[in-house]
């Protein structure tokens, strides 16, 4: 089994905490099968769009999302290969 670098256990650290609030998973579950801008994902939620944003940052720095600009407002994606890679390390532990 290959053993873990500090960087990388650095990295999955981030992932994990990052998908550690029940929220982030519902918005990973939101954007799953689509493309979202922030005020879409607001609409689902019942939360505001200032909490919204701030849940979206901790995501896109973790790197399971993209954001995208697009004039004024932002649309958000998985990132699906980082969704990949995430769990490969989560499978080698």
């Amino acid at each position: 089994m290959k053993k873990l670098q500090k960087s990388d256990t650095d990295s999955l650290s981030i992932k994990l905490k990052a998908l550690s609030h029940p929220v982030r998973l519902q918005i990973l579950e939101i954007l799953k099968d689509k493309v979202c801008i922030c005020g879409e994902i607001v609409d689902v939620l019942p939360l505001s769009q200032a909490t919204v944003s701030q849940h979206l940052k901790v995501l896109k720095n973790a790197g399971f999302i993209i954001g995208e600009t697009e004039g004024t407002k932002v649309c958000y994606m998985l990132n699906k290969i980082e969704l990949e890679r995430f769990k490969k390390q989560v499978s080698s532990l």
